[in-house]
């Protein structure tokens, strides 16, 4: 009698914190994370796996994603016109004299790229007596070849393929057809990891990028055979960082959640960082893209390690299957895990095997279709801006090295002050705020684009904006992980990447636009893009401090209690033990030994 009422009280101490931090029941109750704890939730094996598959795949999965940016650079060229030999020109007196001028982004006066005078410059032989005035005013396409400034490259695909003037579009369409392919693969592969595991996108997408990229270096001399392989890598490359980092979060504890997005994000940035300086050294792009390419296809090397996730094979029921799981990651954290088939069907008793409908199941209920909408427009937001910021980073004045590298170095800071925003105030206070900053620095972009003078300001703006994008990146990311029940995590993540793509496909065109029409045109359209996204990301609901819902119930039920304007807070760690004991203490009842 008196334990009864001892399990009463607890139980109405359990509902009466619930009550007082406006949280669901369902939103604490987690007995997955005791089975976890039986296992080791922050132990050897969470380390092991954080350092290989999921910090250092993204460094070299950043690198096989982005290293194709670097070699499709189009330096600054010329058409040859032979003749000069015989003078005492410079170089730039005698483009002066042989090519006709053109207005640049900024509405400069330049010499032109892609044409040159109509006339043999080789015929004269008297340049005392020749003037300016003798020139012809036709013009014509490059009848000799072009000329490339070797300043930074000895050469890149473009140089190399001649991908310029009348082609200027093949470098713009491998990144476009990019995107394409990234849609499509999200929206099949983001499904797979759902349904069939996501184990099975790991390896699918580990060999899809490998093979991708190593055949594209080798299928430059055909411009469709290269479109083909480009497209190969973007089937997958999404799900190469998806499926670790949800692995990762599924088999640790809530508190390192912010912790496993960072460990992701540093890695991304020190591969994207590595990048350029590569190039830098190598000046060749065939070498650069082999020593950038190979390293994601060595991480096979560590395959013993990895794991199905054992949370989404209980949400398949698979109890068998997520035992055999827990037991190899107990093993390498020094433990015991004893918790039997039975047991864990018996947990998992009054959970429901539920029917999803793939995508169409995150639009389920008007709570999650209103989540869902917004974590897709959120990360349209981060990709078009994040991809059009690194496409306008070549083609700006300077070093274009040292100008990749400034925004990925400033990426590292970006993350570690998403991850200590993120967990003080919360993803949705965070996300919403950088977006709004992002949108007041791109004012003095468009007022100040025009003029070279302050080319400079314009770089350490960019820069900037490069800093918030990474750190909304991080916010929207764990956001977007958070906010997904079990059994429809990879697929909501794969809807955000597949919406963002479908709008990153402007990325190449807006820089497109800005390098060849109004250098101020792409912040115009990022400027209202943050402005929007800012506003949007306030109408989502917290989930620091709550557990990952793992059915669609939690899901559509997900932030049902929060406060438009208020911080989140941690519970207690007496709620969280009250919350999970009704099904833990079925692991010591005789009944459901083996």
């Amino acid at each position: 009698m008196k334990d009864k009422l001892e399990e009463s009280n607890n139980s109405r101490k359990a509902s009466t914190l619930v009550h007082e931090m406006d949280l669901d029941e369902s939103e604490l109750n987690d007995p997955f994370q005791a089975l976890m704890e039986k296992a080791g939730n922050h132990g050897r094996y969470q380390t092991l796996y954080n350092y290989i598959f999921v910090s250092g795949l993204a460094l070299a999965g950043a690198m096989i994603y982005m290293n194709i940016i670097l070699a499709l650079n189009i330096p600054d060229h010329w058409c040859t016109v032979p003749g000069r030999e015989q003078t005492d020109f410079t170089l730039d007196q005698w483009r002066e004299m042989t090519l006709p001028k053109m207005k640049d982004n900024r509405g400069k006066l330049t010499s032109h790229n892609c044409e040159m005078y109509d006339m043999n410059f080789t015929q004269i032989t008297d340049w005392s007596t020749w003037n300016i005035s003798q020139r012809t005013n036709l013009t014509t396409a490059c009848q000799n070849g072009w000329t490339y400034d070797t300043t930074w490259y000895d050469s890149t695909i473009p140089t190399e393929e001649n991908w310029i003037c009348a082609k200027d579009l093949f470098v713009t369409n491998v990144f476009v057809v990019g995107r394409v392919t990234e849609v499509v693969g999200s929206f099949i592969f983001g499904q797979m990891g759902d349904s069939l595991g996501r184990r099975l996108v790991y390896y699918i997408s580990v060999v899809f990028c490998s093979v991708g990229r190593l055949g594209s270096i080798l299928c430059t001399g055909s411009y469709t055979w290269f479109l083909i392989m480009s497209g190969i890598v973007g089937l997958t490359v999404n799900s190469l960082f998806q499926s670790p980092q949800i692995i990762g979060m599924e088999i640790s504890r809530e508190e390192d959640r912010s912790r496993i997005a960072f460990f992701q994000s540093v890695g991304w940035s020190v591969g994207t960082t590595l990048m350029p300086l590569l190039f830098w050294w190598l000046r060749h792009w065939n070498s650069f893209m082999w020593l950038t390419s190979l390293p994601t296809a060595m991480v096979l090397i560590f395959s013993k390690y990895v794991i199905e996730s054992p949370r989404w094979l209980i949400s398949k029921r698979r109890f068998r299957d997520a035992i055999v799981q827990f037991k190899k990651i107990a093993k390498i954290n020094g433990r015991s895990f004893d918790v039997t088939e039975k047991e864990l069907t018996e947990i998992y008793s009054r959970d429901n095997h539920e029917v999803t409908y793939g995508m169409a199941s995150l639009f389920n209920g008007w709570r999650l279709a209103r989540n869902t909408i917004i974590m897709g427009f959120s990360w349209c937001v981060v990709a078009v801006s994040y991809f059009t910021l690194i496409l306008f980073t070549s083609r700006m004045a300077g070093n274009p090295f040292l100008n990749f590298f400034y925004q990925s170095i400033v990426e590292i800071p970006a993350f570690m002050l998403g991850r200590y925003f993120g967990d003080k105030y919360g993803r949705r206070l965070t996300n919403s705020v950088t977006f709004l900053l992002a949108f007041f620095t791109c004012l003095p972009i468009v007022f100040y684009a025009t003029d070279d003078r302050f080319e400079w300001l314009m770089i350490y703006l960019a820069t900037f904006i490069k800093f918030l994008n990474a750190l909304t990146f991080f916010t929207v990311n764990l956001q977007c992980l958070e906010i997904y029940p079990t059994c429809m995590r990879q697929t909501g993540l794969a809807l955000g990447t597949i919406l963002a793509n479908g709008i990153g496909v402007l990325a190449p065109y807006l820089v497109y636009l800005g390098t060849t029409v109004n250098i101020c045109a792409p912040y115009y359209i990022l400027g209202t893009l943050f402005l929007l996204g800012g506003i949007s990301g306030l109408f989502l609901p917290e989930t620091m401090h709550k557990k990952l819902p793992d059915t669609m119930e939690e899901a559509t039920n997900f932030g049902k209690h929060d406060k438009f304007f208020s911080l989140p807070k941690a519970p207690l760690a007496q709620d969280k033990k009250l919350a999970s004991e009704p099904e833990l203490t079925k692991l010591n009842q005789p009944a459901f030994g083996p």
